[in-house]
């Protein structure tokens, strides 16, 4: 044999065993990010999510891949994508687009385990069994944002003491989110002498209407409740309730930093961060039932005093010293 011809045979071979031992590779496994909105909406979310999964010992593009699917704020989308998900046969769902995602979810697998992160008690809604042994094949973060909206009426109440209509803005195609939130604040008003009314959108398009409605009632404040669409276009909100002068809070710093009056709520990084963690620790074998339902330590009471200030609003020293944060 020529040793121009045992070269290339020896060429031949490398690639050969090159392409076998490419095969036999493992191929990565692949999670399923479902989102309610858009990317750009999840910035700070998505930069926790992957340092959680980091923790837990995965990279993306290194050893694992994700598939992330947004529903741009139409809950209605998220039945199909959560199925298209599960024709992928992903490893894993991580349903992170609050409670509509969380249900769209569980209603397209009992197979697939399934990570969430909502804003309501998962074992009132029925998602999970309880919080310490979840049962079947969702586990998660949730961030109590619904339980303690009484606590953002009686902030508006201590600070904005001449309001005593204050308005709600909900979402009404989120019913498990709009529901128990009006029902706790309904609970709490009476003893804080404030009456409530409802305002509804559906899209950001309803925001004008919503704020037009919102003057004709002579609501003194405005609080908004902790949907994935509204968290989606905070920003606009904090500039809407600037143009028309309407204290208001909701549960996001990025709302205050936006010109809004107050947030109170848990970390976006605390929420988001150990969603990783747990879809990591089910990538390496624990079954979701094993992994206890995680809630918020601290919530953080973050205000702009500038905008207080704007408004007319007198903030008493005491109240600042319980702010965890304050934006002047």
């Amino acid at each position: 044999m020529r040793r121009r011809d045992f070269i290339g045979l020896l060429g031949g071979a490398a690639v050969g065993w090159a392409l076998a031992a490419r095969a036999q590779q493992p191929a990565m496994p692949v999670i399923g990010f479902l989102g309610s909105t858009s990317p750009e909406a999840y910035v700070d979310r998505l930069r926790a999510f992957r340092q959680g999964l980091e923790e837990a010992g995965y990279v993306e593009g290194q050893n694992v891949e994700i598939e992330y699917l947004w529903a741009e704020g139409r809950n209605d989308q998220l039945s199909a994508l959560a199925a298209q998900l599960v024709r992928r046969q992903v490893a894993v769902i991580v349903a992170a687009g609050g409670t509509p995602s969380a249900f769209a979810a569980k209603a397209a697998t009992a197979r697939i385990p399934i990570v969430f992160g909502v804003a309501v008690d998962p074992v009132e809604l029925g998602l999970v069994a309880s919080l310490n042994r979840p049962d079947g094949n969702l586990t998660g973060v949730t961030n109590l944002n619904v339980k303690v909206g009484p606590k953002r009426l009686e902030l508006l109440r201590e600070l904005v003491p001449s309001a005593t209509v204050i308005a709600v803005l909900v979402n009404p195609t989120s019913p498990a989110i709009a529901e128990p939130f009006v029902r706790g604040l309904q609970a709490a008003a009476p003893t804080l002498g404030l009456q409530l009314h409802l305002l509804y959108a559906r899209t950001e398009r309803d925001f004008d209407a919503m704020f037009a409605t919102l003057a004709k009632l002579g609501a003194g404040a405005l609080i908004i409740s902790p949907d994935q669409l509204f968290f989606a276009r905070i920003e606009q909100l904090a500039r809407l309730t600037l143009r028309h002068a309407v204290p208001a809070i909701s549960q996001l710093r990025q709302f205050v930093a936006a010109g809004g009056l107050m947030s109170y709520g848990s970390s976006q990084t605390e929420y988001y961060r150990p969603i990783g963690i747990y879809a990591g620790r089910i990538l390496k074998g624990e079954k979701p039932a094993d992994l206890p339902v995680q809630a918020p330590t601290k919530f953080e009471l973050v205000i702009n005093l500038k905008t207080a200030r704007a408004l007319g609003l007198t903030v008493p020293e005491a109240f600042l010293l319980r702010a965890d944060e304050v934006i002047e």
